[in-house]
């Protein structure tokens, strides 16, 4: 049997690095959806359980009611969380993960996890 060229042997470690360097097709559309701000949040409130529209705005300091309308609603059409109408009255919305959204349960802990022993917190003003 033939044994390969240096120039052989070169390129295919160059395509070997290449492929290696290509991010994971899987990671890309992860963080696509999930690295959008306030989704990690919206996500780690409906861990919990169902909850209603305005107890999410309130669990979530700073984020705007559209802008939370935004993120349940890209999260509805990826079918993570599902928008349950209570007719009332008063009627209510109540938002809650899907199975599939349950599922990202686990890794949610651990990246939180992560950043608890991991990440610096963030500087705080002095009190004065």
């Amino acid at each position: 049997m033939k044994r390969p060229t240096h120039r052989a042997r070169e390129s295919a470690a160059r395509h070997d690095a290449e492929i290696r360097a290509q991010v994971n097709e899987g990671i890309t559309r992860v963080f696509q959806l999930l690295g959008k701000r306030w989704t990690g949040p919206v996500m780690s409130v409906l861990i919990t359980g169902p909850t209603y529209f305005a107890d999410l705005r309130r669990a979530i300091p700073g984020i705007s009611e559209r802008m939370l309308s935004n993120r349940l609603t890209e999260l509805a059409a990826t079918e993570l969380v599902v928008r349950e109408v209570d007719k009332g009255p008063p009627l209510r919305v109540s938002y809650q993960l899907t199975e599939a959204g349950a599922a990202l349960e686990p890794a949610l802990k651990e990246l939180a996890e992560w950043a608890r022993t991991r990440l610096p917190e963030p500087s705080r003003p002095a009190d004065h």
